[in-house]
C-alpha cells in the first residue's frame, strides 16, 4: 500500500509515529493509499525546520520572493491538470470541477505576486519639526494552515502563497482524506526555487491540529472547516496567544423574489447547490421563494436536475461521489429527517444510477420542497447534494428568515429590481452577497468570510486582509541632525 509522507524542510519524510490513515478513491470505494499520522515530535521536527528557515526567507528581498511566486504561479499553470487528477482521484470531484478549484487558487498566487507594492509602508516627511514618521511590515514568523477535504487544493491557496509572500514560513496541516494534493503542491514549490524549509506538510487527525495549537509553536492558525472545529480552534488559539484565521460553517440561502428569470435562478440553483457535489461551503442549500414562484421554480429546477449525469469524475460526468461512506450515509439521512417533519421529497438522490462503480459513494441531487424552518434539514449544514425550497409570502419575510440564521457566510438576491437588490445588500447579516449571482466567491483582491458563526478570529482569507493578518506593523519616528553620505556608485542597482 502506497505510504503518503509528511514534506519536512524540503523532502518526505515518513515521521516517527506508527499511526496511519487511510485514503481512499470515493468513485470506487476503495482503499488506495495510507497516511502517516504526525505525533507531537514530527510537528516540532517540521516546525523546527521552518524555524530555522525563518531568518533567511525574512531577509531575502521582495524582488526575489516575487520571482519564486511567479516561477511558481508559471508552473501551476502549466501543471495543472496534474493537480486535478489528483484531487479527483481522492476527493471525486469531476475534472472540470477540479480544474476549477485550481484556477481560483491561482487568483491568490497572482495577488501574491504583486507583494511589493503590498507590503509598502507609510510616510509622513516633517510630522513635527525635523521628524518623520513612517510604518513597515515585517511577518510574523511560522505560521500554521489547517485545511479541509472540500478544496484540498483551493483553500491552502487561499493562505500559503500570501503568508510566504509575506516572509513567513508555514507548516500545513491538509485533511487526512485528500492528502496528496498538499505533497504535490510542495514539490512544485521547491522546484520553482523556495528554499527548503519555507514550506512543511504535516497529516494527521486531531493530534496534529493540537499539535500546531500548542502556544510554543506556530504564531497564528489559519483554518477552513465546520463551526464546531472553527470555534475551538478560535478559542484555542486565542487563549495560547495566536492569531486566528477561523472559517466556519455556512447554510447559504437564495431569495428569489417574485419578478426575477425563473431561468436564470433554476440554472444557478442546481449549479450552486450540485456542484462539487454539494460540499462547498458556498452552496446554496436553500432556495427561499417568495410566492407565487415557487411551483414554476421547482419544476424548471426538477426538469435540469434530470439531466445531471452522475458518475465517476475521470468519465465525462456532472458530479462525483461523495468523499467518504460515512459522509454519504449522513447526507442521506437527511432525506429521512424531511419526510418524517412533514416535508415533500420532489427528487430522492438515493435513486440515483451512476456511471461508475457500484461501491462508489454515490447520492444524487436531491431536491426538497415546504421544508418546514424547526427541521434539522432547514437549520443544519448538511454540506451534500441536497436543495431545500423553503416559501415565504414576501421580501421581508424571507429576509427575517436569513438574518435569524447562525450564519452569514454566503447569500444571493435573484430580482430585476434594482432598488430591491440594493436594499437586501444593506439589510442582509451575511458576509459575501451575490446580486443574481448564486456563489459569490470574492476575487483573490477582496477578502473571503462570513459573519456570525460562519467566522472566528481577527481576519477574513486573502486579499489586503490577508496580508494584514500574516505581517505585524511597526511605525518609527526619526530625527536626524546631520545628513550623511553614501559615497558614489555609478553601477545600476541591483536586487
Amino acid at each position: 500500500m502506497k505510504l503518503i509522507s509528511h514534506w519536512i524542510n524540503g523532502s518526505e519524510n515518513k515521521g516517527t509515529g506508527a499511526r496511519r490513515g487511510e485514503v481512499y478513491n470515493p468513485a470506487i470505494g476503495q482503499q488506495i493509499a495510507e497516511v502517516a499520522f504526525a505525533e507531537d515530535t514530527d510537528i516540532a521536527v517540521a516546525v523546527k525546520a521552518a524555524q530555522a528557515a525563518f531568518p533567511a526567507w525574512k531577509e531575502t528581498s521582495l524582488a526575489k520572493r516575487s520571482s519564486i511566486m511567479f516561477r511558481f504561479r508559471e508552473l501551476l499553470e502549466q501543471r495543472k491538470g496534474e493537480l486535478a487528477e489528483i484531487i479527483t482521484t481522492e476527493h471525486g470531484k469531476v475534472i472540470s470541477d477540479a480544474l476549477g478549484e485550481i484556477n481560483r487558487g491561482l487568483e491568490v498566487v497572482d495577488f501574491a505576486c504583486g507583494l511589493p507594492h503590498l507590503l509598502k509602508g507609510e510616510y509622513s516627511e516633517n510630522a513635527s519639526t525635523s521628524i518623520d514618521v513612517y510604518s513597515m511590515k515585517q511577518p510574523l514568523g511560522v505560521v500554521g494552515i489547517i485545511s479541509p477535504f472540500n478544496f484540498p487544493a483551493m483553500v491552502p491557496m487561499w493562505f500559503f502563497p500570501v503568508a510566504i509572500a509575506a516572509g513567513n514560513t508555514v507548516v500545513v496541516k491538509p485533511s487526512e482524506k485528500d492528502p496528496s494534493s498538499a505533497m504535490w503542491t510542495a514539490a512544485l514549490l521547491k522546484e520553482a526555487g523556495l528554499p527548503d524549509g519555507v514550506f512543511n506538510v504535516v497529516h494527521g487527525d486531531k493530534v496534529a491540529v493540537d499539535g500546531l495549537l500548542n502556544p510554543s509553536l506556530v504564531k497564528s492558525i489559519s483554518f477552513v472547516g465546520s463551526t464546531p472545529i472553527a470555534q475551538y480552534i478560535y478559542e484555542t488559539s486565542a487563549k495560547n496567544g495566536k492569531r486566528v484565521q477561523a472559517l466556519g460553517g455556512a447554510k447559504n440561502h437564495m431569495l428569489v423574489l417574485p419578478d426575477a428569470d425563473l431561468d436564470l435562478v433554476a440554472d444557478s440553483a442546481v449549479n450552486a447547490g450540485f456542484g462539487s457535489a454539494g460540499e462547498r461551503c458556498m452552496a446554496i442549500s436553500v432556495v427561499v421563494a417568495v410566492e407565487p414562484v415557487a411551483d414554476s421554480l421547482i419544476a424548471k429546477i426538477k426538469e435540469r436536475m434530470a439531466t445531471i449525469k452522475v458518475g465517476d469524475g475521470r468519465r465525462s460526468c456532472d458530479m462525483g461521489p461523495l468523499v467518504t461512506k460515512q459522509h454519504r450515509d449522513k447526507v442521506a439521512s437527511y432525506i429521512d429527517i424531511a419526510k418524517q417533519d412533514g416535508a415533500s421529497i420532489v427528487v430522492d438522490g438515493r435513486d440515483v444510477n451512476p456511471d461508475g462503480d457500484a461501491n462508489g459513494y454515490w447520492l444524487g441531487p436531491t431536491l426538497i420542497d415546504k421544508v418546514p424552518t424547526s427541521s434539522k434539514v432547514y437549520q443544519e449544514e448538511i454540506f451534500g447534494p441536497v436543495l431545500s425550497v423553503v416559501r415565504v409570502k414576501s421580501y421581508e419575510e424571507g429576509l427575517q428568515l436569513i438574518n435569524s440564521s447562525q450564519f452569514g457566510n454566503g447569500t444571493a438576491i435573484f430580482t430585476n429590481d434594482g432598488g430591491a437588490a440594493r436594499r437586501f445588500q444593506h439589510e442582509v447579516e451575511v458576509g459575501m452577497i451575490g446580486i443574481n449571482v448564486p456563489i459569490p466567491v470574492p476575487v483573490a483582491y477582496f477578502s473571503f468570510g462570513g459573519w456570525k458563526h460562519s467566522l472566528f478570529g481577527d481576519s477574513r482569507a486573502h486579499g489586503e486582509e490577508g496580508f494584514r493578518f500574516f505581517t505585524q506593523t511597526k511605525v518609527v519616528t526619526s530625527r536626524w541632525l546631520d545628513p550623511s553620505h553614501g559615497g558614489i556608485n555609478l553601477g545600476f542597482p541591483q536586487n
